[in-house]
C-alpha cells in the first residue's frame, strides 16, 4: 500500500468500527472451525498487526505467526504482538508443508501485487489436513472506489468467484457470505456520491470518525452479526468472508 496508509491503518484498527467488526467475524470463525487445536494460525498478510493483537488475546495458548510483505507494516506490528513475523510474499509462503492448523488472510488475495491463484495453492500447501481457511474479500466491483486505489487492490469479487476459487484450489467445504449489509446505503452515499465529489486530497476509508458514529456502526454490526448467526443471508454488503477447510484426507 502507500506508505501513508500503513500509518493510518496502525493508528486506526484498534478503534475503529470496520476492524473490530472483521476482527469479529475471524474470531467467531475460528472457534467454530479452528482446524488442529495445537498448530499455529497465520495472518497471513498481517499488515501492522491488530488481528494478531486480537487472536492473542482471544487464543492466548494458540502459537501465532504472521508474514507481510512490507518491512514498514511489520515494523508497526512488532509493537503490538508476540507472534513470530517474517517478511515475504504470500505467494511463495516461507513456512514448511502441513504446518499451520489455520490460515486467516483479511482483504489480500485481492491486493494488486498478489497472484491469487498462487497463494491459494500456499494457503493450501501449509495448511495441516483438516485444516481451516479464513479469508475476507471486497465486495461488488461496480463499488470501486478511491479507497481501491488507495490500498491497491486489484479486484473486487462476486460470491460465486470466491467460492470457485477455493474450490478450485482444494478447499472444501466451502461456506461464504456477504457482511457489512445494514451499512450499505451509507457506503454507497460515501463513496459513490460524497467521495467524488470532494475537492481535498483523495484518500481511503480508513480514518478516525466521531466516537458517537463510531459507537453507532459499532451497534449496527453486532446486530447484523445477530442476524447471520440466525442464517439471515443477504446478497449484497461491503465485504465476503469465507470459511472453507483442508480436506483431512
Amino acid at each position: 500500500m502507500e506508505a501513508e496508509e500503513y500509518l493510518r491503518l496502525d493508528e486506526t484498527e484498534s478503534g475503529h468500527w470496520w476492524f473490530a467488526a472483521v476482527h469479529a467475524h475471524v474470531l467467531s470463525a475460528l472457534r467454530s472451525a479452528p482446524g488442529p487445536a495445537a498448530a499455529p494460525v497465520l495472518d497471513a498478510g498481517c499488515g501492522t498487526g491488530g488481528l494478531l493483537a486480537r487472536l492473542r488475546a482471544a487464543f492466548p495458548g494458540r502459537p501465532l505467526a504472521g508474514i507481510d510483505i512490507a518491512a514498514a507494516a511489520l515494523a508497526l506490528a512488532r509493537a503490538k504482538t508476540d507472534a513470530g513475523l517474517v517478511r515475504g510474499s504470500v505467494d511463495e509462503l516461507p513456512f514448511a508443508a502441513g504446518r499451520f492448523g489455520a490460515v486467516v488472510s483479511i482483504d489480500v488475495l485481492c491486493h494488486r501485487a498478489v497472484d491469487p491463484a498462487a497463494a491459494l495453492a500456499e494457503f493450501h500447501r501449509v495448511l495441516a489436513p483438516g485444516g481451516s481457511l479464513l479469508i475476507n474479500m471486497p465486495a461488488h466491483r461496480w463499488l470501486r472506489s478511491t479507497h481501491d486505489e488507495r490500498v491497491h487492490t486489484r479486484e473486487r469479487y462476486a460470491k460465486g468467484e470466491i467460492r470457485d476459487m477455493l474450490a478450485a484450489a482444494g478447499f472444501a467445504p466451502v461456506e461464504a457470505h456477504h457482511w457489512n449489509s445494514l451499512p450499505f446505503p451509507a457506503l454507497l452515499l460515501q463513496r459513490k456520491v460524497l467521495a467524488p465529489l470532494s475537492r481535498g486530497p483523495q484518500r481511503s476509508d480508513v480514518a478516525p470518525m466521531p466516537a458517537s458514529l463510531d459507537r453507532c456502526l459499532r451497534a449496527t454490526m453486532a446486530v447484523e452479526r445477530a442476524l447471520l448467526r440466525a442464517g439471515l443471508r443477504l446478497p449484497f454488503g461491503g465485504s465476503i468472508f469465507a470459511v472453507a477447510r483442508k480436506p483431512a484426507t
